[in-house]
C-alpha cells in the first residue's frame, strides 16, 4: 500500500544547534561565541541579525545595546561604526573584554570558512520588519552563493519571513513562534517554510508527529536540560537549540 504521508524536506543540519553561537559559555552573538561553539563540537549555530541605523546587518539579539554591551540606547539609532566600537564582551566575563559586535558579513565568513551550518534569525528592530527581512535575505543569498548547505532563515516577524520569501525564494525558511498557534500549518504554507521552531515546553510526541505528517520539520528552543534534550530527540524532533554547550552537544 502506498503511504499518503508527505515526504519531509531535506534537513542537512545537525540536531544540536548552538544558541547564539556560544550559549552561556561566551558573550552571545559574537565571533568569540562562534569559536567556543565550534570548540564544543557544534556544526550548526543560531544567531540573530538586525540592522544598524545605516542599514548594515549586525549580529545582535536585543532591540537595545544595553544588556550585551557597554553602550546605551536602541541599536537602530546607532551607525555601524558606533556599534562596532562598543565592548560586547565585558558583560559576560573579563576574558572577553573588548569583544566587538560583529557584522553579519564577518559571521557569515567565519561559518562558511569552517563548514558550520547556520540558522539565521531575522530579528528586526520595531518597525523595521520589512527592510530587515529583505536585506538579510539578500545578504544570505550573496554570502552563501554556491554553498553546499544553505542557511535556514527564521523569524518571529511574519512580515520579515514574507519579504524574505520574495527576495530569496530558494532559501529555506522556518517560522518561529512563542506559542504554537492552531493554524500553524496554514502559516507554514503561507510563507513556504520548511520548519516550525517552537518553545520546547510546547513539544509533545503528538505535535512532532503532526508536523512531520504535514510535511515539515520541527525544532525546539531553548533546551538546557540534558534529560529533556534526550527526550525530545527520542520523540523525533529535528533540532534543539541549547545554551549549555558543555552539557548538550554532539559529542555527548
Amino acid at each position: 500500500m502506498t503511504s499518503l504521508r508527505p515526504s519531509l524536506p531535506a534537513w542537512p543540519y545537525s540536531p544540536y544547534i548552538a544558541h547564539r553561537g556560544g550559549g552561556r559559555l561566551a558573550p552571545e552573538n559574537t565571533l568569540a561565541a562562534m569559536r567556543v561553539g565550534a570548540a564544543q563540537g557544534f556544526t550548526m549555530f543560531e544567531f540573530d541579525v538586525k540592522l544598524s541605523a545605516d542599514n548594515v546587518a549586525i549580529v545582535m539579539h536585543d532591540d537595545t545595546v544595553d544588556r550585551t554591551s557597554d553602550g546605551r540606547g536602541p541599536a537602530a539609532g546607532l551607525s555601524y561604526t558606533q556599534l562596532s566600537l562598543l565592548d560586547a564582551g565585558s558583560w559576560h566575563s573579563a576574558d572577553y573584554a573588548g569583544e566587538p559586535i560583529p557584522s553579519f558579513a564577518a559571521v557569515a565568513r567565519y561559518t562558511r570558512a569552517n563548514g558550520i551550518a547556520c540558522n539565521v534569525e531575522i530579528k528586526p528592530c520595531p518597525g523595521r520588519e520589512v527592510e530587515t527581512g529583505a536585506i538579510v535575505a539578500r545578504l544570505c543569498s550573496q554570502y552563501w552563493e554556491g554553498a553546499d548547505v544553505a542557511p535556514l532563515l527564521s523569524s518571529f516577524a511574519e512580515a520579515s519571513l514574507a519579504v524574505a520569501r520574495q527576495v530569496a525564494p530558494k532559501l529555506p525558511r522556518a517560522l518561529l513562534v512563542e506559542a504554537v498557534p492552531a493554524d500553524w500549518e496554514a502559516r507554514l504554507r503561507k510563507y513556504e517554510c520548511v520548519a516550525l521552531n517552537i518553545n520546547h515546553k510546547d513539544a509533545t510526541p503528538e505535535l512532532i508527529d503532526a508536523v512531520h505528517a504535514a510535511g515539515f520539520r520541527i525544532a525546539a528552543w531553548t533546551v538546557n536540560d540534558p534529560a529533556r534534550a534526550r527526550q525530545l530527540l527520542d520523540w523525533g524532533i529535528d533540532g534543539i537549540f541549547t545554551d549549555v554547550l558543555d552539557q548538550i552537544r554532539p559529542a555527548a
